[in-house]
């Protein structure tokens, strides 16, 4: 009988446990962990009901998931300007960026007239093992015709990217044919290189630029230092200028390739991410090759690791304008759906402890979008006066001088080059006019320019066809009026423009980069350092102290004796080089 009533009481029994564990959890978590789990979950909470409310109540239909997508990176907006939300569509092409490769045909591609014009052919990828040359007009994809007002760079690289060992069908018009040629391609993987330029810029100075840090900038740098090793290279340049980051272990790998054991490269430390050093191991190969890095604004994240690592070590003799000052890590956090964010978890400093990142307002980006804008206005590209730091005085390893509040200022300053630069040009270049002409003249020389196959030569050639005159009757009859004395006063640089679109059209980057380098005052600059012996920063000289005056007879008080006002010491700003106008831009791959 006994045990029956136990058996029919034993449900009331577990309830009430349930019941003094809920009430003595929900103390705990009140008293002692700051209610924050409370304060998540109710907000959370409340964004799931909003969600089904409107899915369930709402006057007209919705599409949740789009609702969430424009949800997601309003709050994360809310945070720092790097905290992103990548959508399931976008996150392939954000991976790609990184990766070192991606899936798909191997050309390189520009619309004009609402048409893809294939501008390079990858070397034996898969387009060029097909038979797809530069300068074929594209005008079917899968058999469907593909021009008109919906070619865009994003249609085009979703038709034509896609897994490896897939096929598609292209139709191309090639140059004087009005036939469809028809064209099977396979997908395959097509490399993205990080680094794009590697030669000689004299008999004993070698040059690396370096675009991005991704998955395989480490090894590609490697063959490039060994190319330059069979050349006979005995003194380096690292060319960083607009390389926007990327992953930190690749900064840190090329790092250590020129650092002494157990130097410190770089150290992140967050609310929940305790301080990790990172420190080079000692068997990196070039550890004394006397070496320049050039930066500018458009230099951040991983690059600026790299350039501080240099600079605090002073290991390298740093050259530009002032960095951009994005030291922010994220951490890339996947959702089930193929969408991710990227979101800070801490902050990277240099070994000298200078934080890379440049100040921030939370929730409010607006100051921090127009930095650079603001930069250019204020005359940072011009002045070296014009810097102003106003974070805290660092010290290197050999007691120079280094700045915090963001960014990495370079040790010499060369001023923005503007000889040359006018109305026209200005106008001639951001309405993407130089670069419609350049293509419209590569397109129709192709048999001609084919026969150069050296950047010098072509450049020669080019410098005798009077291109600035012809672009002028171009530009006039698509809607820039035509002035003489502006175009003579540019006529440099215009020249300089339309023949390194030509060059890049018809050679590739490397070529591209080895003509624009040929007069950029900046490689003049370090090539000067090199001349005077002066790639490895000197310890600073100590200035030699004043004389004491003899004491004065004059009897004074303790409180005449002390100053009336604490002074602030105002530092001397080092110098920054702003770099000639970024309007070298790439072209979509697929």
């Amino acid at each position: 009988m006994n045990v029956n009533k136990s058996k029919r009481f034993m449900p009331i029994i577990m309830a009430v446990c349930v019941i003094i564990g809920i009430v003595i959890g929900s103390f705990f978590s009140n008293h002692f962990g700051g209610n924050r789990l409370s304060i998540i979950n109710s907000g959370s909470n409340r964004l799931n009901n909003l969600l089904h409310i409107i899915d369930d109540q709402y006057v007209d239909p919705v599409n949740i998931d789009s609702l969430v997508d424009k949800a997601i990176p309003a709050i994360l907006a809310q945070l720092d300007p790097h905290s992103v939300y990548i959508s399931a569509k976008d996150a392939q092409e954000a991976n790609d960026d990184l990766k070192g490769s991606f899936a798909g045909v191997g050309i390189e591609f520009t619309i004009r007239n609402d048409t893809i014009h294939v501008e390079n052919v990858i070397k034996n990828g898969p387009a060029e093992r097909a038979g797809i040359l530069a300068g074929d007009k594209i005008v079917q994809v899968n058999n469907k015709n593909f021009t008109g007002k919906g070619v865009t760079n994003e249609e085009a690289m979703h038709r034509l990217k896609g897994p490896k060992d897939t096929k598609v069908e292209i139709g191309v018009i090639r140059f004087g044919s009005k036939k469809i040629h028809q064209f099977t391609v396979t997908r395959g993987e097509i490399p993205q290189k990080s680094v794009t330029t590697t030669y000689m810029l004299n008999d004993e100075t070698g040059y690396i630029r370096i675009k991005d840090f991704g998955e395989t900038t480490y090894p590609e740098t490697l063959i490039a230092l060994a190319k330059l090793s069979q050349k006979g290279f005995k003194n380096l340049v690292i060319d960083l200028r607009d390389n926007t980051g990327g992953y930190l272990e690749s900064a840190v790998q090329i790092a250590n390739e020129f650092l002494p054991k157990n130097r410190l490269i770089v150290y992140t430390e967050g609310r929940r991410s305790p301080r990790q050093d990172y420190r080079s191991n000692g068997n990196g190969s070039y550890q004394n090759i006397p070496m320049v890095v050039l930066v500018n604004e458009g230099t951040a994240s991983a690059a600026e690791i790299f350039s501080g690592a240099m600079q605090d070590n002073d290991r390298a003799t740093i050259i530009g304008r002032r960095t951009f000052g994005k030291g922010l890590v994220q951490q890339q956090i996947a959702f089930p759906d193929g969408s991710m964010i990227r979101l800070t978890i801490a902050r990277y400093y240099t070994p000298s402890g200078r934080c890379i990142q440049k100040p921030y307002s939370l929730g409010d980006d607006k100051d921090y979008e127009e930095d650079l804008l603001n930069r250019y206005e204020h005359g940072e590209f011009f002045s070296r006066d014009s810097i102003k730091h106003h974070g805290p005085a660092y010290h290197t390893r050999i007691g120079r001088v280094v700045y915090g509040g963001g960014s990495i200022t370079p040790d010499i300053f060369v001023p923005e080059d503007t000889t040359g630069m006018t109305s026209y040009f200005k106008e001639a270049a951001m309405s993407g006019l130089i670069m419609q002409y350049a293509f419209t003249y590569t397109d129709d020389n192709r048999p001609k320019l084919n026969n150069f196959k050296e950047m010098q030569e072509l450049a020669d050639y080019l410098d005798r066809q009077k291109l600035v005159d012809k672009f002028a009757s171009y530009a006039a009859s698509n809607g820039l009026k035509r002035r003489n004395l502006l175009i003579q006063k540019s006529h440099k640089l215009l020249q300089r423009y339309i023949n390194s679109r030509i060059i890049y059209n018809m050679l590739d980057e490397e070529a591209w980069n080895e003509y624009i380098n040929q007069d950029d005052p900046v490689i003049r600059k370090a090539l000067e350092v090199f001349r005077n012996h002066a790639a490895f920063p000197k310890r600073p000289v100590a200035r030699p102290k004043r004389a004491k005056k003899p004491l004065s007879k004059v009897k004074v008080n303790a409180k005449q004796a002390r100053p009336r006002h604490k002074g602030k010491i105002a530092s001397a700003p080092l110098i920054l080089r702003p770099q000639y106008m970024n309007t070298w831009k790439e072209q979509p791959h697929a």
